[in-house]
């Protein structure tokens, strides 16, 4: 008999989750551990590595053991990760060199500056989908080697290796200093700055430039396909799916066809619309980034909005602030207004990504009076993740020529009824909530699963999606439009503010 399971590491940017999926894509067992979050001086955004790797290891055994299960049941494993986080180890003692380097962490600034005077923003727009900016992991490992004393050299000498987090996890899975694989795959890669989407390849000339030795990348394949097999607490199965987080939950929605769309709600927002199989390049200030890969066949594409902070806005309001005790209750006092009273929240804690990319804005309040309380901000604080969204959707439907008539939505904060209605009230589209909203963790599965024959094919897996709520649009256009003009207003002031 084969494996009745499959199952998924989705190492995210607050916590790390290990997931067992049966073929329908039900959950038949989890478990959970955040890690810390490192804060050394503002804009700085740091991850310990191997705090990381310990808890993925413990996720693993609890997860085994509340399902009452061991390596055997399962088929194979697959991974997803928070992305554009970048870490550098040796490979002969699995030690980190640094902290890793978070997507939200800005002190690349000035290299971002430096490199646009030579081609502005959109230098290697062309080939690599992505505008210069200080979210992708490139330019993060060029601040590693020329700060951290001693790692340029050992880069050149093999004995510093860099990936996001997929690629450590994958290192350490299949055997870390005794033969671990250095691989990543297109989706990651994608991320880094580092590699041409025409080629799936490391763009020489990029890395020239960054100053990046080609010896510290790992291998680029793709999504789905045995890379090895695992040791430890999973030893003997295969290691065989691995997506960046948002193109995982993309697979997970089943968004397999061109113009389908997902957002999901999480630490930051991320809305991806499949393009097929060609790149679409950007007008209007979206990524262009490969969607997926499975096996030999050709690499899918997709546009991209990255909103920065969504989700992480409500736990500042509860751990800088401590207006609220848990996220959830947020929606409780939210509720206790009608509107946001006038007030909105621009969270460009880290500058501001899709559409604008201005590392410069910083957060603001605009619209206080003596009229708002707290319900009013808590009001705010959710509004601002929809107002953000939409601003991502007017760019994509203006980029691909494609009207969205639903948007499909994943992620932790769709548990918030309050703010899907006025998500789908402010687009002036059906919301679609599915009946799983693990999509990151069962997207990687999915690709793990395909890799080892434990689903057939793509119509196996859109078999499994199904609809847990939909929010239909309940907001008159002339309201809908003062408000957005509203935060309009309120995003300008937000402009212009670092040095």
């Amino acid at each position: 008999m084969p494996p009745p399971y499959i199952a998924a590491i989705d190492q995210g940017t607050t916590s790390t989750r290990f997931i067992v999926f049966d073929r329908k894509g039900n959950i038949v067992s989890s478990a959970q551990q955040e890690h810390r979050q490192i804060y050394p001086q503002p804009g700085w955004v740091e991850h310990d590595p191997e705090e990381i790797w310990r808890n993925t290891q413990a996720v693993i055994g609890e997860a085994l053991q509340r399902g009452g299960l061991t390596a055997a049941d399962l088929a194979a494993v697959g991974i997803t990760n928070q992305r554009e986080t970048a870490v550098v180890w040796n490979p002969k003692t699995g030690q980190p060199y640094y902290p890793a380097i978070v997507w939200q962490d800005t002190r690349v600034g000035d290299l971002v500056r430096e490199l646009e005077k030579e081609g502005g923003q959109d230098r290697f727009r062309v080939k690599t989908g992505l505008p210069l900016a200080t979210y992708f992991s490139g330019l993060k490992v060029k601040w590693i080697l020329d700060h951290v004393p001693g790692v340029r050299q050992a880069a050149e000498n093999g004995e510093a290796w860099f990936g996001n987090l997929d690629a450590y996890l994958i290192w350490h899975l299949t055997g870390g200093v005794d033969g671990g694989r250095h691989l990543t795959d297109v989706t990651n890669a994608s991320r880094t700055q580092l590699m041409n989407l025409q080629t799936l390849n490391w763009d020489r000339e990029i890395l020239n430039t960054f100053g990046i030795p080609r010896p510290m990348l790992p291998t680029i394949r793709s999504s789905s396909e045995v890379y090895g097999v695992a040791t430890g607490a999973l030893a003997g199965v295969a290691v065989a799916g691995d997506l960046g987080d948002q193109q995982a939950a993309l697979v997970g929605q089943t968004c397999f066809r061109p113009g389908e769309a997902k957002n999901t709600y999480g630490t930051g927002c991320f809305m991806l619309m499949n393009t097929g199989l060609h790149p679409v390049p950007s007008t209007y200030g979206l990524l262009t980034t490969v969607a997926y890969q499975f096996g030999k066949d050709a690499a899918h594409y997709a546009l991209e909005g990255s909103v920065a902070i969504a989700g992480a806005l409500v736990q500042w309001l509860r751990d800088n602030l401590g207006m609220i005790e848990k996220s959830s209750d947020v929606e409780t006092v939210a509720r206790t207004v009608e509107d946001n009273g006038g007030a909105y929240f621009v969270p460009a804690f880290s500058g501001l990504y899709a559409p604008y990319w201005k590392a410069d804005a910083r957060g603001v309040v605009a619209g206080l009076t003596r009229y708002v309380n707290r319900g009013h901000l808590a009001r705010a604080v959710l509004e601002a993740t929809a107002y953000q969204t939409r601003e991502v959707l007017d760019a994509m439907e203006k980029d691909s020529n494609i009207s969205i008539s639903s948007l499909r939505v994943d992620g932790g904060m769709v548990v918030n009824e309050l703010l899907m209605q006025f998500q789908s009230d402010i687009l002036d589209v059906p919301v679609v909530r599915p009946k799983m909203i693990e999509t990151s963790a069962l997207g990687a599965a999915y690709a793990a699963g395909l890799a080892v024959g434990y689903w057939n094919d793509l119509e196996d897996l859109t078999q499994n999606w199904g609809i847990d709520k939909t929010w239909e649009p309940n907001l008159k256009e002339e309201r809908r439009a003062k408000l957005y003009a509203g935060w309009k207003k309120a995003v300008e002031r937000s402009f212009d503010w670092a040095e």
